[in-house]
């Protein structure tokens, strides 16, 4: 069974696994691929473990862990946010989300995306925006959770201009719906 927590420092190291697995695998063909394979597990576990430190601005990071093979258990995905950091566009902000391929489809993006909207809305935002390159395919996962399109711009990721778009959820109370919980036993009309 899968679980979500509030992330610790000690799942630092399995968030930054599942980052740079689920980079490789959704940017493939996006972004150049020298640029994913030189992705560092490390550098970015030590970004991670800043930022579960880090609660300025309302921030939290939330990992789902699936049961251990042999030790603790597994951090199969992850997302982070916190109070918007551009304003204008909606008071809160998914910053990350992210889930390993062998565990997807199982619920794991709807209930992280359910931890982070219940966290913002307790820490006062009353709308929620997430970014997410245009080419990516997890676009249609924000979409189908009721995500509208608020914008679209051109950033530089390593150099290489990609287009991103916006996507929010006004009042954040959509998003919790969407992401309800499913009575065990009934499936959602998605599957």
């Amino acid at each position: 069974m899968i679980s979500i927590r509030r992330a610790r420092p000690g799942d630092a190291a399995g968030i930054a696994a599942v980052h740079v697995a689920a980079w490789r695998s959704a940017y493939a063909g996006i972004l150049r691929d020298g640029y994913l394979a030189e992705l560092s597990e490390i550098r970015l576990a030590s970004f991670y473990q800043r930022a579960i430190l880090d609660r300025r601005e309302g921030h939290a990071v939330f990992v789902a862990t699936a049961p251990p093979e042999a030790g603790a258990p597994q951090v199969v995905g992850f997302a982070s946010g916190g109070r918007a950091r551009r304003r204008g566009l909606a008071e809160g902000e998914v910053e990350t989300l992210y889930v390993l391929d062998d565990f997807r489809e199982r619920g794991c993006g709807r209930r992280l995306m359910r931890a982070m909207a219940a966290h913002l809305r307790a820490i006062g935002c009353n709308s929620a925006m997430a970014w997410v390159l245009e080419a990516n395919p997890s676009r249609f996962f924000y979409r189908h959770l009721g995500g509208r399109m608020a914008m679209r711009e051109t950033i530089r990721v390593a150099g290489q201009a990609v287009e991103q778009i916006a996507l929010f959820w006004d009042p954040i109370d959509t998003l919790l719906a969407a992401t309800a919980p499913v009575p065990e036993g009934r499936m959602r009309e998605d599957g």
